[in-house]
């Protein structure tokens, strides 16, 4: 008996996602068997934990790149961003 080897994870964020939502729709219908909704069940999961881990890289970086001595205000424009408009 062979044993079929799990198919390649994603590239991206966006395509791990994508298939897991095909995925869910695809159980969603009820028309799949135990079996197959097992391995569906399965695949579901690794995806699931694939887009998590790409959520939380993605947080990361964000925080590192924001990280400085003082909170800053994102809304706020600051006094040069607000003059570069006022010259246009």
């Amino acid at each position: 008996m062979t044993k079929k080897t799990p198919p390649a994870a994603p590239a991206d964020f966006e395509q791990a996602l994508g298939e897991l939502e095909s995925l869910v729709e695809r159980m969603e219908q009820g028309e799949l068997s135990l079996e197959a909704s097992l391995k569906e069940f399965e695949r579901g999961i690794a995806l699931a934990r694939q887009c998590q881990r790409a959520l939380q890289d993605a947080e990361q970086k964000v925080r590192v790149l924001t990280e400085s001595g003082e909170e800053e205000d994102l809304d706020t424009p600051r006094a040069a961003d607000t003059d570069e408009r006022d010259d246009a």
